[in-house]
């Protein structure tokens, strides 16, 4: 029986919506917006990956080291918007595109090894050790990413950057990701059920495979690019048609 991975809950623009503009002003303030809480991002998934990965190693966690890997492939993600949201590049198209292929491409890093790494452990019967350290990660990161994400994709929807909504899908992504995985430390530690560690490094994998190809396509961001056409001097103009482009 096949199982289809869940998407990430997406707010969506009615097709019918009109024109809507925003100033140079705004923009650049929005894109500032961006890059600090592209920062924080970056601080707490490099946090996060660490321990997660150490937590990990000790356990025997293949689940827990693929979302530790997880949370340092965020942290690059991270580092691609701060690029797209400084100098010059604010107001690039190109910059744009670029960024939002360089962090759809975040996604494709982890899915082979944490996928090989959990066949291999529900083959072998590998059992992970009980982790405190795992859960209680978890568990901020469960209360944690979710805010990140629903800022930035909120701000992604105002200046149409597939880019930065790529990025706050990511932190989405960790957020569902750490539910899981919570899910899976709980089961092994109260009832002994090993094998759950390596079935959530699977869904770690197929999550981010699709995550990863709706980034690429600019699918799910519900709204348009504003950069390459003006309605005024001064004023950048949001797309009428609900939907991203490709």
């Amino acid at each position: 029986m096949s199982i289809e991975s869940p998407s990430l809950p997406l707010a969506s623009v009615p097709a019918s919506s009109p024109v809507a503009t925003i100033s140079r002003d705004r923009y650049a303030a929005l894109a500032g917006r961006v890059r600090r809480l592209s920062w924080i991002s970056l601080g707490l998934m490099s946090a996060e990956g660490l321990v997660a990965i150490v937590a990990g190693v000790l356990a025997g966690s293949i689940a827990l080291v693929g979302f530790g890997l997880d949370s340092f492939i965020e942290g690059a993600a991270s580092v691609v918007l701060i690029w797209r949201m400084s100098g010059a590049r604010v107001f690039s198209q190109h910059a744009e595109d670029r960024a939002q292929r360089l962090v759809a491409l975040q996604f494709f890093v982890l899915a082979p090894y944490v996928a090989i790494e959990s066949v291999r452990s529900l083959v072998n019967g590998d059992r992970p050790d009980v982790t405190l350290l795992g859960i209680g990660l978890a568990t901020a990161s469960v209360i944690v990413m979710p805010m990140l994400g629903i800022a930035k994709q909120r701000i992604a929807d105002e200046i149409g950057s597939a880019a930065t909504r790529g990025e706050g899908r990511q932190n989405m992504l960790c957020a569902y990701l750490a539910g899981a995985l919570l899910v899976g430390l709980l089961a092994n530690a109260l009832m002994g059920a090993w094998w759950l560690d390596p079935v959530v490094g699977l869904l770690i994998a197929g999550v981010a495979v699709r995550e990863g190809v709706e980034s690429w396509r600019g699918d799910g961001c519900c709204v348009g690019s504003p950069l390459d056409h003006l309605a005024v001097e001064g004023e950048i103009a949001v797309c009428d048609d609900g939907c991203c482009r490709s």
